[in-house]
């Protein structure tokens, strides 16, 4: 595995603790009838974290830790904006991905790389149509 592979693996790390803690926000704000998918969208979000932490170290990279706390960039105080919220970050986490996927010289980070962004589209694509957002999906997602 190149620098640039780990680089850009730790780019899209830095995504996923992003993920993981705004979910937590996402949880407590959500409609209630959507706690089984926000439980299941969080669960991927670690499962990816903890898959491209173990990457990484494998790798011999030095495995930055997550920040203390991350800012929201809307105010989250109901199901609407946690919605906004759960958007937002599906859109990030899918960019980081398609950095991967651009960037990555090994075939088995770019492969993982597409798999991550299929996730983050089908979660994005999820979110979209719970808010009513039409279309629900980009052509290219990850690309601002």
């Amino acid at each position: 595995m190149t620098t640039t592979d780990q680089q850009a693996l730790i780019d899209a790390l830095s995504a996923e603790y992003a993920a993981v803690y705004a979910y937590g926000v996402i949880a407590a704000y959500a409609n209630h009838d959507r706690d089984k998918l926000v439980a299941e969208y969080t669960a991927s979000h670690r499962a990816r974290r903890d898959a491209t932490i173990d990457t990484l170290k494998a790798s011999g990279a030095t495995v930055p830790e997550p920040a203390a706390a991350y800012t929201s960039p809307i105010p989250v105080n109901d199901p609407i904006p946690a919605a906004k919220l759960a958007v937002t970050v599906e859109s990030d986490a899918a960019a980081a991905w398609r950095a991967v996927v651009e960037r990555a010289d090994n075939p088995d980070v770019r492969r993982t790389g597409i798999e991550a962004l299929t996730e983050c589209a089908v979660r994005l694509a999820t979110w979209q149509s719970i808010l009513g957002t039409n279309p629900t999906t980009v052509a290219f997602p990850g690309q601002a």
